[in-house]
Parts: C-alpha cells; sequence; structure tokens
C-alpha cells in the first residue's frame, strides 16, 4: 500500500470518525494500515450517498467503482487504491463490502424498518460487514469469531440510531421500529412533522440500547479470538461505543434534542481499561454462540472465501501462530467442558 494513499485515508477519517480514530491507535501498524484503508473506502461510499442523495446513478456508480477494485483496475483515488490494496493482501470476500453497498442503498430509498429483525438486517449490512472485514484483515476467519464480529459491528449501528433519533428525523429518517413506536403511541408521520422527545420516545430508545448491550456482551468473547495485538484497540471500540448507549441514557434517553458525545478523557480512560484487559481476554462458551439469522450470510461469505496467500518466512510464522492459538483456544473449551 502506497503511503501517500494511507496518508490520505488518514486524513479523511481524523475529523469524520473519531472513535475509530481512538481505537485505532493501539492497533498494530500491520493492522492500523488496512483498517483505515478499509473505514475510508466505508466513508468515502456513504458520502457518496448521501451528498448525491442516494440516486440510482450514484449507486450505479459506487457499484462500479467496487467492480473495478475487485478486477484490479481501481480509480485513482486514494481511498480505492488503497482498499484495492487490502482486496488483494487479505482475499477480502466480495460479498461483504456488496453488503455494505446494499445497506447504503436501502438508505437510499427511505427504507424503514417495522421490526428488530428488519433493522438487524439493516445494520448487518452497513456495520455487520465492517466488523467481518476487519476481522479478516486481522487473520481470522474462524466462523465463531466472525460471528462475534458482526455482533460488535450491528450493537454499534443500534448505538448510533438510538443517539442519533432526533438528527435523523430532522433529515426526514426514521430508523426505529415502527413497530416498537406504534406500541408507545408514537405515530411516525407526526414524529417526522415535529421531531421532540417524549417519555414514551425515551422508552423505545431504551428498548434500542437494551438490544445494543446484549449484543456487545455477546462480542464480548470474540475480543479473547483476536490476535493478541488487535484486542485493545477492538476492545476499546466496543467499550466507547458502549459508553455512547450510557451517555445517552444519563440524558434521561433525550437524543431529539441534543447528541451525545463521550468526552475525550472518557475515552482515554475507556483505552487505557482496553489495554489493561487485553492479555486476559478469554473466549470462553460464549464464543460458539450461532449468528445472528440476519448475519449468517456474512458469516459464510468469510468461511467460504479463500484464505490470503502466503508468502515469505514472515507469513508463514504468523499462520504458524494463528494455527497455535486456535488450537490452544479448542483445548481450553473441551478442558471446561464447552
Amino acid at each position: 500500500m502506497r503511503e501517500a494513499d494511507l496518508a490520505a485515508c488518514r486524513a479523511l477519517l481524523r475529523d469524520g470518525s473519531r472513535s475509530f480514530h481512538t481505537a485505532s491507535l493501539v492497533l498494530p501498524h500491520s493492522v492500523r494500515a488496512p483498517a483505515t484503508a478499509l473505514y475510508a473506502f466505508c466513508r468515502l461510499a456513504d458520502d457518496a450517498i448521501d451528498g448525491d442523495r442516494g440516486s440510482p446513478a450514484s449507486l450505479a456508480r459506487l457499484a462500479a467503482r467496487l467492480a473495478r477494485v475487485y478486477e484490479g483496475r481501481a480509480d485513482k483515488h486514494p481511498a480505492d487504491r488503497a482498499f484495492a490494496a487490502v482486496v488483494e493482501d487479505h482475499a477480502l470476500p466480495r460479498a461483504l463490502p456488496e453488503a455494505l453497498l446494499e445497506g447504503l442503498a436501502w438508505d437510499a430509498e427511505g427504507r424503514r424498518y417495522a421490526t428488530l429483525s428488519e433493522l438487524n438486517a439493516y445494520a448487518a449490512r452497513v456495520a455487520g460487514s465492517v466488523g467481518a472485514m476487519m476481522a479478516v484483515v486481522m487473520g481470522v476467519r474462524d466462523p465463531a469469531a466472525i460471528a462475534r464480529a458482526c455482533d460488535l459491528g450491528v450493537a454499534m449501528q443500534l448505538t448510533n440510531i438510538a443517539r442519533d433519533v432526533g438528527e435523523d428525523a430532522r433529515m426526514g429518517r426514521i430508523y426505529l421500529p415502527l413497530g416498537w413506536l406504534e406500541e408507545a403511541g408514537i405515530a411516525p408521520a407526526r414524529f417526522l412533522e415535529r421531531p421532540g422527545f417524549s417519555p414514551a420516545l425515551g422508552a423505545v430508545v431504551a428498548r434500542l440500547l437494551a438490544h445494543a448491550d446484549a449484543l456487545y456482551d455477546r462480542a464480548a468473547p470474540g475480543i479473547g479470538a483476536l490476535p493478541l495485538s488487535c484486542r485493545p484497540g477492538i476492545g476499546a471500540a466496543r467499550l466507547i461505543y458502549a459508553e455512547i448507549g450510557r451517555e445517552v441514557a444519563r440524558r434521561r434517553l433525550d437524543s431529539v434534542s441534543s447528541r451525545a458525545v463521550v468526552p475525550g478523557r472518557r475515552k482515554v480512560a475507556l483505552l487505557a481499561r482496553s489495554l489493561a484487559a487485553a492479555p486476559l481476554a478469554t473466549t470462553g462458551p460464549g464464543l460458539a454462540a450461532p449468528p445472528l439469522a440476519e448475519t449468517r450470510f456474512l458469516v459464510q461469505a468469510v468461511t467460504a472465501g479463500a484464505a490470503p496467500r502466503l508468502a515469505g518466512p514472515l507469513a508463514r510464522i504468523t499462520w504458524v501462530i494463528g494455527l497455535f492459538e486456535r488450537l490452544m483456544r479448542e483445548d481450553r473449551l473441551s478442558r471446561s467442558g464447552a
């Protein structure tokens, strides 16, 4: 990956993705670089849809852009070139970024979600896919670990939705399950006309945050399935996003009047907590929990994909270390009776 392309990706993310930037500081360089390229491409894809209001032409251009990446003739944009290097180096299954683009297309058409399952399907595409891609970049392809990475991505997206209720409504968007709103006596159309907070809306937000917290708990065993050097960064991302939900709760669940932000000092404290916990992280029986029904296709895409080509002594050593880590996890699980 060219350093100039990577520098452009870092500049793109520095202001627009602060939580990722904070968590990425403790990722090893071998992962931080491709992760930065991956997030930059995802950010540009999101911006392309938002900037052109998701027109069919913009969606077609984005799909063609991704196709060129996988055909080995990426566009000249630094993020495209950097992402193409990630695809080649890590044998990134094409189904993963395609799932992301499908989710962005759902955004463009203004799709709404009647049930939690439908919302999970959306979150699987726009965030679970990113979790799966990050795991692949870290050299992880075990289906159980990929399932936990998808859990984490979906949890983060649910947190984003709970935090951005007012911001989304003012743009004519609503992501909260429509069935939940109706149960709470809230008419979606009327709410979009005049977005305002109410205790009933707060109860719906609390309900969504509870589901996100359950997924953060499901994702926790996956941290121990990652290479040791990667655990602090992903653990920090999990803690920081969960803290966003707690900040929403501290504001009495009013995510219409203001937008919850985790203070910088609190992020640093969570980062330190993740660093301290990384060497002690274990998998446990929770690692083997089945994937969410809505993320199963992502897990299958990774396990069906080819592993990256191994080249040279360092790559072989990395593969052997990964094999030993997997065997040790399986041995611990068998001795614990899981």
